[in-house]
């Protein structure tokens, strides 16, 4: 089941896709489906007799709006550990994002107008979306946790990112996280999102191009470990990190900016399109 968050007739809609439609099953959003307790999977197969209507031209917002948690980690691939120059961490690199960062597919991510910064950073990656929630979790039993994937597109600002040990700025400014557009059902993939190629691409040239199983830590381990710490909760997003490629450890350094085109792509998932546009202060 591929899950799609928009508006229609200025609401915000929830719609399965199905081939080039969308079939529309309510304006419940996909958090206070899952905050419920909901089979996403059962859900969309009853909701059956609705409006059908053609993708082309709608307005996508992301597949959570306000998620309880956004939970990001970094340096979980090593070839991007290694062009960071960081040494290799041997638990995760846990940070957090906010809901005013999200920024659905095909809206524009926006390059901040702020002193001392060049660009923004792509950072193509996968997000697991919780369907209940817990604390230790054992990893054998994490994947049953998770309701499906989306893409993400953890767009930095490299220059605030690295003006404190802690990256919480450079991650965080408003309207810099792509996120989207369909939310796929964790029994549409394999488990754990195994064995994808997940691609970034800018103004069509790929920069980023990896499988998943390089990732250090993998899904099931990310749910496990952070649980050890807080209670996890439905709804909760976990973006699992990047491969290599970014702009900022290229020389020249090659960041988006004004009139790029930025596409996050992973087999099974789809595509997350974002322009890129300069902010423009009021």
């Amino acid at each position: 089941m591929r899950y799609v968050s928009f508006l229609h007739n200025d609401k915000p809609t929830l719609g399965v896709r199905e081939g080039d439609a969308i079939r529309i099953v309510g304006e419940e959003a996909l958090e206070s489906l899952l905050a419920r307790g909901v089979d996403l999977t059962v859900h969309g197969r009853t909701r059956s007799g609705q409006a059908s209507i053609t993708a082309e031209g709608l307005t996508f917002l992301p597949p959570l709006t306000c998620p309880p948690k956004i939970i990001c980690a970094g340096l979980n691939y090593a070839d991007h550990t290694k062009e960071s120059k960081y040494e290799q961490p041997d638990y995760p690199t846990i940070f957090f994002r906010v809901a005013t960062s999200l920024v659905a597919h095909g809206q524009p991510l926006v390059r901040p107008a702020v002193p001392d910064s060049e660009g923004l950073d792509f950072e193509g990656e996968i997000a697991a979306i919780l369907g209940k929630g817990g604390r230790h979790i054992r990893p054998e039993d994490a994947l049953a946790y998770v309701a499906g994937y989306t893409l993400f597109n953890d767009a930095s600002v490299r220059e605030y990112q690295f003006k404190s040990p802690q990256w919480t700025v450079g991650k965080n400014f408003d309207r810099t996280g792509g996120f989207g557009p369909d939310l796929v059902t964790a029994d549409e993939l394999p488990p754990g999102v195994k064995g994808l190629r997940l691609e970034t691409r800018l103004n069509g040239k790929v920069v980023q191009s990896a499988s998943t199983d390089d990732m250090l830590f993998d899904v099931a381990s990310l749910i496990s470990i952070v649980s050890r710490a807080m209670t996890l909760e439905a709804g909760d997003v976990i973006v699992t990190g990047t491969p290599s490629g970014i702009g900022w450890a290229r020389t020249p350094k090659l960041l988006m900016r004004h009139g790029d085109v930025c596409e996050v792509s992973v087999e099974g998932i789809g595509t997350l399109r974002n322009p890129i546009a300069d902010e423009i202060k009021r």
